[in-house]
């Protein structure tokens, strides 16, 4: 890579001024270059000159230029911003990669220092293809990852998954580790790159690297040595020690990795950001840094036009009186008033050119907004028709609501009002006129990516009446953007219950296999009893809803998919959260029936439990609630791992015959995964077991070698959240939610 180019790539988070009066960006006395990269304060080069000895700058002579090492983290910088940024070099290493997973973590570290890694500039980058990459914050946590397919005949000119993928990195790492995997063994060789970059910088030569891929046997040529990562910093100023004019804030990140319905949706990030207020530039932490800009200096930075402009404090003001530009004052009057004319016809006609500008923007929002209206009347309106306006017992099953009527229902959306907020948009509990509860799904935006989510909804939903799956009662069509109603569950979900429990009314023993058969029961109905078979795909303890009387209910199918009866699988895009995501559906990219009977078994070990799918306290097996479960069966512990309230009131055959019902469920091949019609029956056996009329079988035949099946599953614990259509996680192409009319 040539430096030249990195440094006009990397030119927008550079010190740049637009003022007359120089700026001093460097303690007084103070060497303010190194090289081509301005040290401004609180760094320096040499102690002398800088804050404290995180932001001493060692000026190496050894090359021509000289290069600026940072010296508390030992890495030269290619730029550094008072706004809070640097740019530093960091070496890139080559993957060797194998079957087996393998952990590296870049040279270098950020602790002890005021560095972090950037969230908002830059990815982790995965640069090959067929090989797993994890993305860890410490031993302890994991962040994101993405899988790389490939394509010779990809044309693609972004890394979105195919030769290349990218993941998006947490706010406030200072220390990372990669885990990445080959599908197909390399036999420890070359298999690829893994880096942290800037975006821009990758984007900017990414066709460069393209060129690379046709060949990955051999290494990058030696310019690819390193890639350019930003990094934040902070200097802590007590705000009396700011010079005037300047201050400092904290920044505000929303929460993009959490997908459940919750209010936790931003947090406040750590790290502070002085700068200069609005009409003056500098440094804000030198006394004095801050000088006021001259706005009349530069007719770009002031709208004054054709009247005198005149320069103050932080800003400027328009004199009313004309100034001539570029001729002699005519005094005579004729002239005068040519003159006034002239201004006056120009002036006429650039507010009209403006009100002909604002009314073209004005129509061409409107045609927009028409058209996504357009889009999801076609798409959502005529599915309601057909199959939304069904009579069932004499009376219209669904409704078409007005958004007058749901905007009175919801108190015109108050925020007291909500519910939760998620990944697709807000729900709002609402009354209606006939006093009826319900809850009121808000879509955040109007694009057709987002829309159809809720088609499919309504799609999914109105081919299903059964008492264990939350009822759709009507849509409104005429909204801006799109609203669902449905019925309203009072409390909560089962994972609420499970792990923040209530002590008033915490989950029985009972209460756990009551949940478990009905929602057993409702997906044996998706799957075997709908009008055509029907897979969740996102069965979870979050999208189980407990009504007033604690009956469970199934929610969320925004992304579930109708098959055809004849169909055994679908090939789509990964989705799912991790945890109770199918390693079999992870690898092959085909979700079956039996897919979402791994996620089940997954919820039946939490009610079994009373732990999280994904943990980082359960390091020694890893911190999937699958493995750990297995691994406690195959070791006879399982009575080690149990909750409280089950070993207290749970019969040693009733948690043996669950147990081993959710083994099974959690089997690596999905073909010796039991239906979940057999399931639901297992679970009313032993049900009836219990009241003495049936004997549950034994299932010790099915055990095989338990211990293989474990230490060759993917660890999907090393990955926590969940993946969505918008994320930058690797994926197939994925068939539509509904065929175009």
């Amino acid at each position: 890579m040539r430096l030249p180019l990195i440094f006009q790539i990397i030119s927008s988070l550079c010190l740049t001024t637009t003022m007359v009066v120089a700026i001093s960006w460097s303690k007084p006395g103070c060497p303010e270059k190194c090289g081509n990269v301005t040290i401004p304060y609180p760094f320096g080069i040499g102690p002398e000159c800088s804050a404290n000895s995180s932001f001493v700058v060692n000026c190496s002579d050894a090359t021509i230029p000289p290069k600026p090492i940072l010296s508390s983290i030992d890495m030269e910088a290619l730029s550094i911003s008072v706004l809070g940024t640097a740019i530093v070099k960091q070496p890139v290493s080559p993957m060797n990669c194998s079957d087996k997973q393998k952990k590296q973590s870049p040279e270098f570290s950020l602790f002890g220092s005021p560095f972090t890694i950037s969230y908002k500039y830059n990815s982790l980058v995965n640069l090959g293809c067929q090989n797993t990459v994890w993305l860890s914050a410490d031993e302890t946590s994991t962040a994101s990852g993405c899988l790389a397919i490939c394509d010779d005949n990809s044309t693609n000119t972004t890394c979105n998954g195919v030769n290349c993928c990218q993941v998006t990195l947490p706010p406030g790492l200072q220390q990372i580790q990669y885990t990445y995997r080959s599908i197909h063994s390399t036999n420890n060789g070359f298999c690829g790159y893994v880096f942290l970059a800037y975006d821009k910088w990758f984007q900017e030569d990414y066709k460069r690297f393209k060129g690379l891929q046709s060949d990955l046997s051999n290494p990058f040529d030696k310019e690819f040595g390193y890639a350019p990562l930003v990094l934040e910093w902070e200097f802590d100023v007590p705000s009396y020690k700011l010079p005037n004019y300047a201050s400092c804030t904290y920044l505000h990140v929303y929460n993009f990795y959490s997908s459940s319905v919750s209010n936790e949706n931003d947090y406040k990030s750590p790290t502070k950001y002085c700068s200069c207020s609005d009409g003056f530039e500098g440094n804000p932490y030198l006394p004095e840094g801050c000088i006021d800009i001259d706005e009349c200096s530069n007719a770009t930075l002031n709208n004054c036009r054709n009247y005198t402009c005149t320069n103050t404090i932080g800003s400027y003001s328009c004199d009313k009186g004309i100034t001539p530009v570029d001729h002699k004052i005519d005094h005579e009057n004729g002239s005068r008033v040519k003159i006034l004319i002239s201004i006056g016809s120009g002036l006429g006609a650039l507010i009209l050119l403006f009100g002909l500008w604002k009314s073209t923007k004005a129509i061409e929002k409107r045609i927009k907004t028409n058209q996504k209206r357009k889009f999801f009347r076609r798409k959502c309106g005529s599915l309601w028709e057909q199959q939304l306006s069904s009579i069932d017992n004499g009376q219209q099953k669904t409704k078409l609501f007005s958004p007058k009527e749901l905007a009175q229902a919801t108190d015109h959306y108050n925020e007291n009002r909500v519910l939760g907020r998620g990944g697709q948009g807000t729900v709002y509990k609402g009354m209606l006129t006939d006093g009826r509860i319900v809850a009121v799904k808000k879509s955040k935006k109007l694009e057709e990516g987002d829309l159809e989510v809720f088609i499919n909804e309504i799609s999914i939903l109105s081919q299903i009446n059964h008492r264990n799956v939350v009822k759709l009662l009507g849509c409104c069509l005429d909204n801006e953007i799109p609203l669902l109603v449905y019925e309203f569950i009072p409390n909560g979900t089962l994972f609420q219950h499970i792990h923040d429990p209530n002590e008033e009314f915490p989950l029985s023993w009972e209460m756990r296999l009551r949940i478990a058969r009905e929602v057993a029961g409702a997906l044996s109905y998706l799957h075997s009893a709908a009008s055509t078979p029907i897979y969740h795909r996102d069965i979870k303890s979050t999208n189980i809803l407990l009504d007033d009387k604690y009956r469970a209910k199934v929610s969320d199918f925004g992304t579930s998919r109708s098959v055809a009866i004849d169909q055994t699988h679908l090939t789509t895009r990964v989705l799912g959260t991790f945890g109770y995501l199918d390693p079999e559906y992870f690898q092959s990219s085909q979700f079956t029936e039996k897919s979402d009977v791994y996620s089940f078994g997954v919820v039946m070990v939490e009610l079994l439990t009373g732990e999280k799918a994904v943990s980082s306290i359960r390091v020694e097996v890893g911190r999937s609630l699958a493995t750990h479960f297995l691994h406690s069966m195959k070791e006879n512990h399982l009575f080690d791992i149990l909750d409280a309230r089950v070993l207290k009131e749970g019969k040693k055959e009733e948690i043996m015959g669950i147990a081993e019902l959710a083994r099974r469920c959690l089997h690596l091949n999905g073909k010796k995964r039991p239906t979940m019609k057999e399931v639901a029956v297992e679970l009313e056996g032993i049900q009836s077991f219990k009241e003495g009329s049936v004997s549950v079988q034994n299932h010790d035949e099915n055990r095989e070698n338990h211990s293989i099946e474990i230490a060759e599953s993917y660890d999907f614990s090393l990955i926590s959240g969940s993946i969505h259509l918008d994320d930058k996680t690797a994926c197939l192409d994925d068939h539509p939610l509904l065929d175009e009319p």
